[in-house]
């Protein structure tokens, strides 16, 4: 291709670049595929810096759900830098006082060896209901919450909970923006996809059906279909 991009995706929670992996092949086409780590800092502002310093000069950016609040913290600092935005089952809101407790807990637990348990109580919410008996999955969320670690895993709780609220700047992206979400995602209810689709100008919202909160790995044709459609507009 002769105007390539460089492609930049940003993973969430307990998440490693085996996420995108089914979803890679499709994007490569059009440039250059670096994932992003996103564990190394406790706060969203310092998270943003890093991945801004080792990024391209200017590139495609998708965000899955951490990684679409990693994502606007980025548009905060180097809006100039991100020339395609893609919101992957994410929100635009800050956390509420219910899910920071409930992320103080499970910093407890997994420090306190429960890690593996928390992987467990979490899966339910990740994936569409009408797969939630497959094992496959439920080993791919362990192995990447193993990908991660117990230590990032509450740098990562701790960013998330620090979160701004990022309403407020959504009107401020000019980019070519896709916001994709699952039709029953428990995790982030598409609603909040539907929120930030209406106040990012000129967004393109696409719901995949029969899809929880994973759709690189529940639905990856779909999902990478969305991803080439963004990224030809």
């Amino acid at each position: 291709m002769d105007n390539t991009m460089p492609i930049l995706l940003v993973p969430g929670l307990v998440s490693s670049p085996r996420i995108y992996a089914p979803v890679i092949p499709a994007l490569w086409r059009f440039g250059p595929v670096t994932v992003a780590n996103h564990i190394r800092d406790d706060n969203m502002g310092a998270i943003a810096r890093r991945i801004l310093a080792e990024a391209p000069p200017r590139f495609a950016l998708a965000g899955h759900s951490m990684g679409g609040y990693i994502a606007f913290e980025i548009i905060r600092q180097a809006p100039e830098r991100v020339a395609k935005l893609a919101l992957i089952n994410t929100q635009a809101r800050p956390d509420t006082p219910e899910a920071t407790a409930r992320r103080r807990g499970q910093i407890a637990r997994a420090q306190g060896g429960e890690y593996h348990a928390i992987l467990d109580e979490l899966f339910p919410g990740f994936v569409h209901p009408s797969r939630q008996g497959e094992a496959g999955l439920r080993q791919l969320v362990h192995d990447m919450g193993d990908d991660i670690g117990v230590a990032a895993f509450v740098r990562q709780q701790t960013a998330i909970m620090g979160r701004a609220d990022s309403r407020p700047i959504m009107a401020w992206i000019k980019c070519p923006t896709l916001v994709l979400t699952g039709d029953e995602d428990n995790t982030i209810p598409n609603r909040l996809s539907v929120e930030m689709a209406q106040g990012i100008p000129g967004a393109r919202l696409t719901i995949l059906t029969s899809c929880g909160h994973l759709p690189q790995v529940e639905q990856p044709r779909a999902t990478a279909d969305a991803l080439v459609e963004w990224l030809r507009s």
